[in-house]
């Protein structure tokens, strides 16, 4: 089987979560999925609802919205590795912050969350597919928080997209291979 990872990046409903899934899918065997969402409204709750309903049953979910390296380590081994979504891991980090936010700090967070994840995949034999959102070709935000979060999840996929084996950017749910 062999390590491999795929990075798989898009804008807002461009089809990646369901394509990610497809691909797991693919090999009919038992996957981890890693959750970075949490339900702080109803809205969100729902779309949990939604996704989790559409699971394979041979699935197990492990819900890590912070420290998703060593949860998944700490999880059964899985012969394929589906973490659902980095955009909602760096959103969640920033939570965390206190007002007002230091940049660098957030950053600082941000870069060891990666190397945790990363030091997580290193340590797997299996095959990972991980989602993430592309925010670098939007409006630059108005405001200094939305700028350190955008700047910050860039960060965040350039260095995921470094390791990738694949990298595969959604349009209106059309795959399109970045690296291979």
């Amino acid at each position: 089987m062999g390590q491999q990872l795929t990075l798989i990046m898009g804008g807002a409903r461009s089809g990646k979560s369901d394509y990610a899934q497809f691909l797991v899918q693919e090999d009919e065997q038992p996957a981890l999925f890693v959750a970075t969402a949490t339900a702080g409204d109803e809205e969100m709750a729902n779309r949990i609802a939604v996704h989790r309903a559409n699971r394979p049953e041979n699935w197990q979910t492990l819900e890590a919205p912070l420290n998703i390296g060593p949860a998944i380590q700490n999880a059964p081994p899985f012969r394929w590795v589906l973490v659902d979504c980095i955009t909602l891991l760096v959103s969640n980090l920033l939570m965390t912050c206190a007002e007002p936010v230091d940049e660098r700090g957030y950053h600082a967070m941000v870069e060891r969350e990666m190397d945790e994840l990363i030091a997580s995949y290193s340590l797997h034999t299996g095959k990972w597919v991980v989602v993430s959102n592309e925010v670098g070709l939007g409006l630059v935000p108005a405001y200094p928080l939305g700028r350190y979060y955008r700047d910050a999840l860039g960060r965040a996929n350039q260095r995921i997209a470094k390791i990738a084996d694949r990298v595969i950017l959604m349009v209106a749910g059309i795959p399109m291979i970045v690296k291979e």
